[in-house]
């Protein structure tokens, strides 16, 4: 059994001081968003033991947030920076979790952008939380995490349709249900 969380870079600010969108920083909602998502992660077991990031700015910045929000909870995973995950398309995506087979984690994390990680995640989830399903099937927003359990040995078997979905959370998600 190996499991996938997807995870998609908080808020950002519009633009770079720079220019460049990989420059782009998170602004105030997203640092808080980054911290409220890896506190969930803290209270959520199995933990990611490797986690792959694109090196731009935003997903750098999530993760440190997110880890710092955890670290005292969850095991360090093995860490990656892919150059290859920005902007990547959910075939790109997937080529890089297929290759995580080297770090034999049988829990993965990838932190990645839109459009790619929410058609991944839409593209690889065959079953699973119903509820979860409707709610993603209309955007992975910022800092939200789809998790995924694959019937399989070795991540270069994950394939399309052949994950079953067991979570998708997000902050606001998680500020709905607890004002209910």
């Amino acid at each position: 059994m190996r499991r996938l969380m997807l995870l998609r870079h908080a808020k950002t600010e519009t633009d770079a001081p720079s220019g460049r969108d990989q420059d782009r920083r998170l602004d105030d909602r997203g640092r808080n968003d980054a911290a409220e998502i890896g506190g969930w992660i803290a209270t959520h077991p199995p933990f990611p033991d490797a986690v792959l990031v694109s090196t731009a700015t935003r997903t750098q910045q999530t993760w440190e947030i997110a880890w710092a929000a955890m670290k005292d909870f969850v095991p360090q995973p093995h860490l990656e920076q892919l150059p290859e995950l920005y902007g990547a398309d959910p075939l790109q995506i997937l080529a890089a979790v297929r290759s995580a087979s080297a770090a034999d984690a049988q829990r993965l994390m990838v932190i990645g952008h839109n459009p790619g990680m929410h058609e991944l995640a839409l593209a690889l989830a065959g079953s699973g939380d119903a509820a979860g399903r409707k709610a993603l099937a209309g955007n992975l927003p910022t800092s939200g995490l789809a998790v995924l359990d694959f019937a399989v040995d070795d991540w270069a078997d994950v394939a399309f349709r052949r994950g079953r979905l067991v979570l998708f959370v997000s902050p606001k998600l998680l500020k709905q249900t607890s004002s209910e």
